[in-house]
């Protein structure tokens, strides 16, 4: 959000990790949910699963009205189920679209099948809600159908995802690849971090066609800054995620080792695992874990 010194001089805030991922066209978004040995917060121990979210398009693309002009009105109210909607105070209307196209759903449908493919996955899920959101959520069904058929060996699994929250809660380890829209991927992929020790695992990648940002999926915490207090896991991580996308597939297998060694000794660890260590701790112990091999 805008510093508080910004407000109300006419400053719009514009998130920069969203603004990034559209300016680079970073359209796929990786997230990685696997539980590592000896970690206390595993949900459980057989959890290994990857999210694929459109990374630019949905309700993040952030084509949104308000207020409402008369104009705009007009043009929603060739939709029948808009009339109900145009007497309503200019004020009290707000309108976020949900864009999709197809050649997005396509890309975002290729990239978790060409992974399940690689790393001998057997299924991929399409998480949606074609059921009530038609169009949209029904275009990427649709594009997911035709291409499943041509991966036979890899099956495709529909599900909605409110109950895809359900499943993941009770049944984790059933899943391989999830395969969502923008907002929905978002929403899995927090549900899915948590079940392996929170947001202090969750590494992921946003890769394009030329470019690859990598970071944890948590985002920022400027009350911990400079406190050198949470968990570097998720960052170290991403660091993995980002020297395959390189092409230093040692180096990061090394990495992720050495990450996995670290949690399994149980030694030194940041205060979410029951530990007083620092992030510096944490970090030197998997440096050394890393030198080591």
């Amino acid at each position: 959000e805008l510093d508080p010194s910004l407000k109300d001089k006419g400053f719009v805030y514009s998130s920069p990790i969203v603004r990034l991922r559209q300016l680079l066209n970073l359209h796929t978004n990786l997230r990685p949910c696997k539980a590592f040995e000896g970690n206390p917060l595993n949900y459980r121990d057989d959890i290994d699963l990857v999210v694929f979210r459109e990374n630019t398009e949905g309700l993040y693309a952030g084509v949104e009205f308000f207020p409402v002009n008369k104009e705009m009105r007009n043009a929603f109210n060739t939709h029948p189920k808009f009339k109900r909607f145009m007497d309503v105070p200019e004020n009290d209307l707000a309108i976020s679209t949900r864009i999709f196209t197809r050649k997005a759903c396509k890309n975002i449908l290729t990239q978790a099948f060409e992974y399940a493919k690689k790393h001998n996955r057997k299924s991929v899920t399409v998480v949606e809600k074609p059921n009530v959101i038609r169009e949209t959520s029904g275009m990427m069904v649709e594009e997911a159908r035709k291409l499943a058929k041509t991966y036979p060996t890899i099956d495709l699994w529909e599900t909605n995802v409110d109950a895809m929250t359900m499943w993941l809660v009770k049944n984790p380890q059933d899943y391989d690849v999830l395969v969502a829209s923008n907002m929905f991927g978002d929403i899995v992929s927090d549900l899915s971090a948590q079940l392996i020790g929170g947001l202090g695992f969750a590494a992921s990648g946003n890769i394009g066609d030329e470019y690859g940002l990598f970071e944890p999926t948590h985002g920022s915490a400027p009350k911990y800054a400079g406190k050198y207090k949470v968990n570097p896991t998720a960052m170290m991580l991403s660091t993995k995620l980002m020297l395959d996308w390189l092409g230093e597939t040692d180096k990061a297998s090394k990495l992720q080792h050495a990450i996995a060694e670290n949690i399994k000794q149980g030694k030194v660890n940041t205060y979410d695992l029951g530990g007083n260590s620092s992030t510096l701790d944490v970090a030197k112990d998997v440096a050394r874990l890393y030198e080591e091999q």
